[in-house]
């Protein structure tokens, strides 16, 4: 078509189904927890089912044929590049959703639920999550629901499957040697196929200025590298916008799994808009990284945890915070499905930051044994003590839980008692978990009455974790090889 021209511009913003990740790892740890299958397809054309919700024409190309040519011409379908395409295809789909009894999760909108029973009588929620044109089936009929879609819309031959990639990531099922259930299926999550494309454009590009990635590269960056002391020249607009891209791809595959690069890419990412060479060179050195170290399966493992239960007081708030309690949505659809435990490693590298000193945190949010959140990042304040960097992190991580298990509960997941949450610093334990103990640093009473008073609610209850096996230190500190492959070993196969 030739040209184009929109008579009445819309200030509406645009937007389409966008599922977030913690959701699709919810929904393949689901899938194993109640015994469902999971179905994947892609729609053909998505936005040409809806129709436009501007008012457009354009001026009729020789394509139309001599008739019509030169003539205006209303554009009546969501055309790829409108400004409202996309709401309009996902207000498309969530009314085709709707027809077949689905409703949208309100912790998650394109997370889409049915209450459904199995042949048995065992009651659990079905799920459709939308990425787009990407459909994601959990239930133990997927395709009777495929089959549902395939009425509405042209499904890409061939793309009706049990998912074997999602959204940049190989998927496949898992077996667990050694579980009490070695033949139960589960699901697992791989980068390694991202990864390989990723290091061979970089190594592309370095073949141009005749340079190579490093080799008998064991950490993610330099051993003793610190990017914020780099005093080496700045990079040149042309290098500093490739230095950005770089680092989207890195972030992106951290997204993906890759926590054992997590802390190094939170650090470099603090220098997109004036990156130096030193900066560069240590995104090569994570690519050769990345290049020898492949570990990237994540299996979303539906064991139920074993703690220690004698880790964790049990006390008597009501004379400290008597009206503490969990704040339940009064619009959360019931539980259905078997049950799950939630868990919680938190850690924070205290002044970290060399020319800052502001510390990092680090949490990792598990269900069951899935890990399913993660978060690394340097704190906004400066604390003058470990006491003050692990409150903030232990607010920070709160929060964290207390988004989870909304979550949880608003995709109907039934959850067993509180968050535990683990902690190596014993001063922090005993301040959140002792009613009597007073808080004697007055600048964190914040984080002080918010940790405590989560505990007292009964959303978290806190323990304290030997620095041996504190999987948080992955996400705070920059690790020699060794220990590095230690930690890693909890969270990838």
């Amino acid at each position: 078509m030739a040209g184009g021209h929109q008579t009445e511009p819309t200030k509406e913003v645009t937007f389409a189904s966008v599922v977030t990740r913690d959701s699709i790892r919810l929904a393949f740890l689901v899938a194993a927890l109640n015994d469902l299958e999971v179905l994947s397809a892609d729609v053909a054309g998505a936005y040409l089912n809806a129709n436009v919700k501007e008012k457009v024409y354009t001026t009729a190309g020789k394509e139309f044929g001599p008739d019509k040519r030169g003539r205006p011409v209303i554009i009546t379908r969501a055309l790829y590049g409108l400004r409202s395409s996309g709401k309009a295809w996902r207000d498309h789909m969530a009314s085709t959703l709707r027809d077949f009894g689905y409703s949208s999760c309100k912790a998650d909108p394109d997370v889409w639920m049915k209450a459904k029973t199995k042949p048995d009588g065992f009651q659990y929620w079905s799920y459709v999550l939308v990425y787009t044109d990407d459909l994601l089936v959990v239930d133990h009929e997927p395709q009777v629901v495929m089959d549902f879609m395939a009425s509405r819309y042209t499904l890409k031959p061939g793309s009706v499957k049990e998912p074997d990639s999602y959204l940049g990531t190989q998927v496949s099922k898992f077996r667990l040697d050694g579980a009490d259930d070695p033949d139960k299926t589960r699901w697992a999550m791989s980068s390694e196929v991202y990864v390989k494309q990723a290091v061979a454009d970089v190594e592309t590009e370095l073949e141009k200025v005749d340079q190579r990635l490093p080799t008998r590269v064991t950490t993610p960056v330099s051993q003793g590298y610190r990017p914020e002391c780099d005093q080496s020249r700045e990079l040149d607009p042309k290098r500093g916008q490739y230095y950005q891209s770089l680092i989207g791809v890195l972030r992106w595959i951290c997204e993906l799994g890759r926590l054992d690069i997590l802390v190094a890419v939170s650090m470099l990412s603090r220098y997109v808009v004036s990156p130096r060479e030193g900066h560069l060179q240590q995104v090569f050195h994570l690519f050769a990284y990345l290049k020898h170290h492949k570990r990237s399966r994540m299996v979303f493992d539906d064991s139920e945890p074993v703690f220690d239960e004698s880790a964790f007081k049990v006390c008597d708030w009501s004379e400290f915070y008597p009206d503490a309690a969990e704040a339940i949505p009064h619009d959360a659809p019931m539980d259905r499905g078997n049950v799950v435990v939630t868990s919680c490693f938190v850690d924070a590298d205290h002044a970290g930051c060399k020319v800052t000193r502001r510390s990092h945190t680090g949490v990792i949010l598990f269900v069951n044994k899935a890990p399913i959140l993660w978060y690394s990042k340097r704190q906004n304040t400066v604390e003058t003590s470990t006491f003050g960097s692990e409150f903030c992190a232990m607010k920070t991580a709160i929060d964290m839980v207390e988004g989870l298990r909304y979550k949880l509960r608003m995709m109907g997941i039934p959850m067993s008692g509180p968050t535990s949450v683990f902690c190596d610093n014993e001063s922090v334990v005993k301040n959140s978990t002792a009613p009597e103990s007073t808080l004697k640093k007055r600048h964190n009473a914040i984080a002080y009455h918010r940790a405590r008073e989560a505990q007292a609610a009964g959303i978290i209850r806190v323990a304290w974790e030997s620095g041996d096996t504190q999987i948080g230190d992955l996400l705070t500190k920059l690790m020699p090889g060794p220990r590095l492959k230690e930690l890693i070993g909890y969270v990838l196969w």
